[in-house]
């Protein structure tokens, strides 16, 4: 066996978690502006939603895997699990924790979704966006793939998608509360 499978199971399912997660905030602006709703139904796009976070859940589970059984740097449960905890690149791993425990809460809400106030769901499914940008920024930081130009590429190509995509939201709900308020657009 290649020592180094663990490695690069760790490495690959980090970069597939960190595309997974950049579609599903893609997808979950979709839903929310209606981007695209003449080419599909809203129901088909929420559950590819649905299905791309879940699948980035899959992916980071992989990844903290991948990183145990990598012998080259250890990683137990408290370097995993605890921010700060870990001798390599304490700060990067610690912003991949929180992105975590961000990814864990969006998802367990998202499930309990039809149990919970509209307003408690919303607001902590906004959460998405503070963990997509850790989950960047620690791909970024700590991953070993950040000088790649195709990597980089990529997560430019996910930045500018993704703010391109929040304007976007961000000018519909601003007419939209003009238009309630009587003011034309």
């Amino acid at each position: 066996m290649n020592p180094q499978l663990w490695w690069f199971v760790s490495r690959s399912s980090g970069i597939i978690a960190s595309i997974l997660l950049s579609l599903s905030v893609c997808w979950g602006l979709f839903v929310s502006t209606k981007a695209i709703a003449k080419a599909t139904t809203p129901a088909r796009v929420l559950d590819l939603h649905r299905f791309i976070g879940g699948m980035s859940v899959l992916f980071v589970g992989v990844h903290l895997a991948g990183l145990v059984a990598d012998k080259y740097v250890y990683f137990g449960w408290r370097e995993l699990f605890v921010p700060f905890a870990s001798k390599w690149k304490p700060q990067p791993v610690a912003w991949g924790i929180a992105a975590f425990y961000l990814l864990i809460t969006v998802e367990l809400t998202s499930l309990l979704m039809r149990k919970l106030p509209r307003r408690i769901w919303l607001a902590l499914h906004r959460l998405s966006f503070p963990l997509w940008v850790m989950a960047t920024y620690h791909g970024l930081t700590a991953g070993t793939d950040h000088l790649n130009n195709w990597y980089r590429l990529l997560t430019m190509a996910a930045i500018s998608i993704i703010a391109f995509l929040t304007v976007l939201l961000v000018m519909a709900k601003r007419k939209a509360t003009l238009e309630a308020a009587g003011v034309p657009a």
